[in-house]
């Protein structure tokens, strides 16, 4: 019963008295520390900050990341905008005729030829916004837009037989195609 753990280390070779020494200061001065009023305490404070500090941290990464992610996905959303105007869009939308419409509230207009103007005003084809000019597109791609980013539509002509409504006093009235404002 008297061959304690240091003596069959000692034995052994694998610890010698003066590493054996230390070993016991260090333990006897962590008990002493525990021990002691107050030092437990200011440990466990500052930990408590420490902790509070990598909390504050992470969630400061995390709208970082958050906001970053965002401007990514706008970036590609813009992307894919303008990827399907390109592909899609009306090449030979110049012509000689003029159609108004109106953008943030100011009228704005476009030469379009005389098919182009015949397709918007039947609803055929949307007018939606590219970088600082307008392209015109089909009413399937328009509507393609319209999901990834409702500002990016400028102008959509409804379909006029949709619209009908059956206790309208000016049915029998048509409204001319070619009238022009």
């Amino acid at each position: 019963m008297g061959n304690t753990l240091f003596d069959q280390l000692k034995k052994t070779g694998l610890v010698d008295k003066n590493k054996a020494n230390k070993i016991k200061k260090n333990k006897y001065k962590n008990k002493k520390q525990h021990s002691k009023k107050g030092t437990v305490e200011e440990q466990s404070e500052a930990k408590l900050l420490a902790r509070k500090a990598l909390a504050e941290n992470a969630e400061r990464d995390r709208k970082i990341n958050k906001e970053l992610k965002d401007q990514a996905d706008k970036k590609a959303i813009s992307a894919q905008i303008r990827q399907l105007i390109e592909t899609h869009g009306v090449q030979d939308q110049d012509g000689e005729i003029i159609y108004n419409f109106t953008d943030a509230g100011i009228v704005k207009h476009l030469y379009v030829s005389e098919l182009g103007y015949k397709l918007i005003t039947a609803g055929r084809l949307a007018i939606v916004k590219l970088g600082e000019g307008y392209k015109l597109v089909p009413q399937s791609i328009a509507e393609k837009i319209k999901q990834r980013d409702p500002q990016s539509i400028v102008a959509v002509e409804q379909n006029p037989d949709s619209e009908l409504d059956v206790d309208d006093p000016y049915a029998d009235y048509a409204i001319p195609d070619d009238l022009m404002w």
